[in-house]
């Protein structure tokens, strides 16, 4: 009995990855209808992960991608809480390291997509 629990979970992590991988394609592609650029996707480091990294003008925008499929446990946005935006900040810091770029010299932003169902929603500078 206990292999088919762990098969279902495995099927449902699948599935959330699944979905979590289209979010990002369908906000990529929205950002760069609405005029940025791409850089990067899905940047790792030891400390976090950065679903996007876009080019408005002359500022790099780090996007973290949330999508929520039914709104019954509240909405996409709402999962953007302190924890891990402290996360991604701190993955922020490791790509501008990596990439040997100031942050108090290269204007950047934070900016949160918020997928629930299709309906998408671009909050700047969270």
């Amino acid at each position: 009995m206990s292999w088919i629990r762990s098969t279902a979970n495995q099927v449902r992590g699948l599935k959330a990855r699944l979905n979590g991988q289209k979010a990002e394609v369908n906000a990529k592609r929205y950002l760069q209808q609405q005029g940025l650029g791409f850089i990067e996707q899905n940047f790792r480091c030891r400390s976090g992960e950065l679903d996007l990294v876009m080019q408005d003008g002359g500022e790099i925008v780090f996007v973290e991608v949330k999508y929520r499929q039914q709104s019954s446990h509240g909405s996409a946005s709402e999962y953007f809480d302190f924890r891990k935006r402290r996360k991604v900040e701190s993955a922020i810091a490791c790509y501008m390291h990596e990439h040997q770029l100031n942050p108090a010299h290269v204007p950047h932003r934070l900016d949160l997509i918020a997928i629930d169902n299709e309906r998408i929603d671009w909050i700047k500078q969270v």
